[in-house]
């Protein structure tokens, strides 16, 4: 069951944001969020969450710088962050997964498929 996973969602998109809020409350996980890259590594360490979803195209600091700075903290090298963008290149999910991303996909984004990936990111026995 997701209940006491804590998924923190970052997007700068707040309709994306909300509807990324409902489907995971929906599915059980508890959801903090972040409109930016600043505030996604403020968050992150604040509440330290079982799995990050970040956006890459983030105003100020992207997704990618994010992702850097809060694998440096030792207590975050092991939460999976999957990137979600709207990018389908190649080269942004190589760039994802070089930043430190677990996973990478593509909006409009499949909530019931992100669900799944979620669950396999976090088995059962890796709860906090």
């Amino acid at each position: 069951m997701a209940s006491s996973r804590t998924v923190l969602v970052v997007e700068d998109d707040e309709d994306i944001r909300l509807a990324l809020r409902f489907a995971l409350e929906d599915f059980g996980y508890r959801v903090v969020e972040a409109g930016t890259g600043a505030e996604a590594i403020e968050v992150a360490w604040r509440t330290c969450p079982n799995i990050i979803l970040m956006d890459l195209s983030l105003p100020v600091l992207d997704g990618l710088t994010a992702t850097r700075r809060i694998r440096e903290d030792p207590q975050m090298k092991e939460v999976p962050i999957v990137a979600v963008t709207a990018h389908y290149e190649a080269q942004f999910r190589a760039n994802a997964l070089a930043a430190g991303c677990n996973a990478y996909t593509t909006k409009p984004i499949d909530f019931d498929w992100l669900n799944e990936l979620i669950k396999q990111l976090l088995p059962e026995d890796g709860n906090k």
